[in-house]
């Protein structure tokens, strides 16, 4: 235990030695969440910029055009000439999507005749170009629902006979646990601990391969009573308390401040919120067990903490991945605390059916134990590699 303790001193003492870990255990994960929740505050992007081509000049083609403004999605910022010139605007990235009325639309739809109405959005950005094409559809739909009801009403038919053929089905939209559809109550709960869990992997590899750089990682050992195990978590210890402690502070944030949804127990999520800690540490000191190198280890947990933006499935499902990839989402801390996140705070069901999110974070634990005598055996002959 006097080890342990001489260890866990160690560990203060390095972490207030140098100025670079208050940046990013304190600094970097706290104004990156100020950043998401002030960037996304108005929770779902709106008035995305598009054009429109009108080829008719018709009263019915600047009906479509007004419904098409007066939504809450689209904001028609351009009156293109023609498909080349809407195409060099999106190029330009003045607008996200452009929608076609073609020549004698009027004529044609009053006539019975079939005529199209054009629309193309970018989807090289996800949310404007989903945006701009659910703005285009809606509008698109109800211009054509509304050409049939007066073609129908000019037949004969009945109003209520032609409501039923309109829309025979009535669709009734719930959406639990977000029925503002809010992104951000998505997205800062994910990209918010996903830089945490970012900076907690390079403070990790860091602070060990420090040692092997400066040649004192001997002397660390024998702090430690030669026990590789002890030292690591002296070292750990210290980095999960302040981690941690940021990690609420957090979720204090989003959940108190922004009020996001948190729908059950506020420990279920610090509990996950530590998990998520110890998890990053530990998968940090498996990478540098297997390449104890401070240039790669840092490299190594670089790219696994900007892939986990991508892999762990905050925007697009692993079901939908290809199965090489996807069950890359399965070795990454992040994507548990992701799941605890959505059963815990946004759905609220017992922590029962969780429990195996929580059991996945603890196990990075023995798994990183499982290499450190091929870290004792670098530590002991300390040689940096540049």
């Amino acid at each position: 235990m006097s080890a342990l303790f001489q260890s866990i001193g160690d560990g203060w003492r390095q972490i207030v030695s140098r100025r670079m870990y208050f940046v990013t255990m304190i600094l970097v994960p706290l104004l990156s969440t100020f950043f998401f929740v002030d960037l996304m505050k108005e929770g779902l992007p709106l008035k995305v910029p598009t054009a429109i081509v009108d080829l008719d000049h018709s009263p019915l083609s600047r009906s479509v055009t007004r419904s098409l403004n007066a939504g809450e999605l689209i904001n028609i910022t351009h009156d293109a000439e023609s498909y080349s010139a809407a195409l060099d605007l999106v190029k330009k990235g003045e607008v996200f999507g452009f929608f076609i009325i073609p020549e004698n639309f009027e004529k044609k739809a009053y006539s019975g005749e079939e005529t199209t109405m054009t629309y193309y959005s970018n989807l090289t950005f996800y949310v404007p170009g989903t945006l701009s094409f659910k703005g285009f559809k809606s509008t698109a739909v109800a211009a054509m629902q509304g050409i049939s009801e007066t073609t129908l009403t000019m037949t004969g038919l009945p109003e209520d006979m032609i409501g039923d053929l309109m829309v025979p089905v009535n669709v009734n939209i719930q959406q639990p646990g977000n029925p503002w559809t809010n992104y951000s109550i998505y997205l800062s709960n994910s990209f918010a601990p996903g830089v945490l869990a970012l900076m907690v992997m390079l403070v990790t590899a860091f602070s060990i391969c420090e040692e092997i750089k400066r040649a004192t990682s001997t002397r660390w050992l024998d702090r430690a009573g030669g026990s590789v195990v002890i030292a690591l978590f002296g070292k750990l210890i210290p980095q999960s308390v302040i981690f941690t402690i940021i990690g609420i502070g957090m979720q204090a944030v989003l959940y108190k401040f922004c009020h996001f949804p948190l729908n059950n127990h506020p420990l279920h999520m610090i509990l996950a919120v530590w998990l998520l800690v110890v998890a990053c540490q530990w998968l940090a000191v498996t990478f540098i067990c297997v390449v104890p190198n401070l240039r790669l280890a840092l490299s190594l947990c670089s790219l696994t903490g900007i892939l986990a933006f991508s892999i762990a499935a905050f925007s697009f499902p692993v079901e939908a991945m290809y199965g090489g990839i996807g069950i890359f989402s399965y070795i990454l801390p992040i994507r548990y605390y992701f799941l605890i996140y959505i059963d815990q705070a946004l759905n609220g069901i017992p922590i029962f059916y969780s429990r195996w999110y929580y059991i996945a974070l603890m196990l990075f634990v023995p798994v990183g134990l499982l290499g450190v005598n091929r870290l004792k055996k670098r530590l002991l002959n300390p040689v940096y590699v540049p």
